[in-house]
């Protein structure tokens, strides 16, 4: 009898694994699921309890086990060992119970597991390529097992709304990776998370007994410039072809990496380009309840950083295709950073927020004076101030507004700018919402509201795929717009009549190749795709998801 094969018959595992070599191996291992047929073939025989037990029946023990735990921190724990162990399992689990299990996996319980992420390691996953590598880091990829098709990396500089805290934001790649195989099918064998490990300004984890990096300052200037170009320079030749998303730089090295590379290699920023596309839909959605235009509308954000200016940039796109002149689209969309109102003439104002200075505005110090000065119509938070939505400043959006749209999208939760009870309460349940991290549904005045997560994971994983399947050599703006609308397009009058400017996570995975099927007709349009169109783009898109079972 053959091994058991890994989901695709492209797997470069040996055909001589066996044994306790097999068990070990989280990508071919089915633990009490091997036949008796594969235990007698594979020299398995002893290595496992008699009895065989189906998939379903493992999936449910992990389940019950994992309900038992008392907090998602533990949670988390269970499934990374999990993950270690099963790979296949592990993403049944997570596909068929994915509204319980992306929180745990992902935000916002992955904020805490990276806080704590050297008292809870327990196995690498992943690599780690530091500062000290310098000039062997084309050696050291060639240590990676299997042929990376993709790769999230990150210096962990600024995770989430956290901070600095260097190699501990392992957890955002490895969880990335996680959705990507979860949510759009790109096969776990394609993918590989790095932390780039520079160093960390965090005194605290400089002083912490169990923390797993560096214990040094970060590299920075022409040190860490040559350091990332040398990494980029390895990927590109170890693994031809491969698609890198930069993950939670910081937004000094994030606009910068961007630019760099955008136009040369298959690269793009998901906090940048993947949260500009989930806001962008959920604003298209909100639309369709308020019916205005989105080039009539008037756009606040509270942040001022890669996210807020990554949203606007993607909001100016759509404004202009929808008639609106450059200078009038730019007009309609403002930031407030800690200082307050970006206006023209302001001193110390980066480069990312310059197209944003407006002239002939008074400076305003705070968020809501801003509100009552602007009246927009719409106002976004990404600037990781949690509670800074007030009741005061809610109240002043749906005076302004007969509904208003109100994004507080920052995470983990601690970090939002307000829950969704708040939203509508504070609104007569007149707010058009989306948030950062999951919220229960809000009863009010009669009325049930599903508020959804304007998450990255409805975009990025199926940007991915799509990029893969059309093995195109670059990722575009216009890719991302089309994602957008694709995902709005997934939303349905249901969804919208409960409060849902999302699509219900448990079709994340038709959500994903509806958007991976729309990436690549741009990548096929455009020239950039390796070969001719198929008759069929969906289809194809399709053929290539993983479909966790034995």
């Amino acid at each position: 009898m053959n091994r058991p094969a890994r989901v695709v018959a492209q797997s470069t595992t040996s055909d001589s694994t066996h044994g306790m070599t097999l068990l070990r191996d989280p990508l071919l291992n089915k633990g009490t699921a091997f036949t008796e047929a594969e235990r007698a073939a594979l020299g398995l025989r002893g290595l496992l309890p008699p009895c065989v037990l189906t998939m379903e029946t493992q999936a449910q023990r992990v389940l019950t086990n994992l309900r038992a735990l008392p907090t998602d921190l533990e949670k988390y724990v269970a499934l990374n060992a999990l993950h270690d162990r099963n790979e296949a399992l592990f993403f049944r689990v997570v596909v068929d119970n994915i509204d319980e299990i992306q929180p745990i996996i992902y935000t916002p319980t992955v904020g805490l597991a990276c806080q704590k992420y050297g008292l809870i390691f327990q196995r690498p996953r992943g690599m780690f390529i530091s500062s000290r590598d310098r000039g062997q880091i084309a050696d050291i990829l060639k240590n990676w097992p299997y042929p990376a098709k993709l790769i999230v990396v990150t210096d962990g500089e600024r995770i989430l709304g956290l901070g600095d805290l260097g190699a501990n934001g392992m957890g955002i790649p490895v969880g990335k990776l996680s959705l990507y195989s979860a949510c759009a099918g790109v096969h776990p064998e394609a993918c590989l998370p790095i932390v780039l490990d520079v160093g960390t300004n965090n005194e605290e984890l400089l002083s912490d007994p169990y923390y797993l990096g560096l214990r040094e300052r970060r590299l920075a200037g022409e040190a860490y410039d040559s350091f990332v170009d040398e990494f980029m320079t390895a990927a590109r030749k170890t693994f031809p072809g491969v698609l890198i998303q930069f993950e939670d730089f910081a937004n000094h090295s994030a606009f910068k990496l961007l630019h760099k590379y955008r136009d040369e290699t298959c690269v793009f920023n998901d906090d940048i380009q993947g949260t500009a596309a989930v806001a962008l839909a959920g604003l298209f959605s909100a639309l369709r309840v308020s019916g205005g235009k989105l080039r009539d509308q008037r756009i606040l954000f509270l942040g001022a950083g890669e996210a807020a200016t990554g949203i606007a940039d993607l909001v100016v796109s759509a404004m202009m295709a929808e008639g609106a002149s450059e200078a009038e689209a730019l007009r309609r969309n403002w930031l407030v950073d800690s200082r307050g109102l970006v206006v023209s003439g302001r001193d110390g104002l980066h480069g990312h927020k310059l197209r944003y200075a407006h002239k002939d505005q008074a400076p305003i110090t705070d968020f809501l004076t801003a509100i009552k000065t602007l009246k927009p119509t719409a106002i976004i938070g990404v600037a990781a101030v949690g509670g800074a939505f007030t009741p005061d400043v809610l109240k002043a959006m749906a005076e302004l507004n007969e509904q208003p749209i109100v994004f507080a999208l920052s995470n983990p939760t601690s970090k939002a700018e307000c829950s969704a009870e708040d939203a509508y309460r504070y609104t007569e349940g007149r707010a058009l919402f989306a948030c950062g991290s999951p919220y229960d549904p809000v009863k009010l005045n009669g009325r049930t509201f599903v508020p959804r997560q304007g998450n990255n994971s409805y975009i990025f994983p199926g940007v991915g795929l799509g990029v893969i399947a059309s093995r195109s050599r670059l990722v575009t703006d216009e890719m991302f717009m089309a994602a957008a609308h694709t995902l709005a397009d997934c939303v349905g009058k249901e969804d919208l009549d409960q409060g849902s400017l999302y699509p219900a996570l448990p079709r994340i995975r038709e959500v994903s190749a509806r958007i991976a099927a729309a990436v690549a007709d741009v990548a096929y349009q455009r020239g950039l795709a390796d070969g001719p169109a198929p008759n069929d783009v969906k289809a194809l898109v399709q053929s290539q998801m993983y479909e966790p079972k034995y």
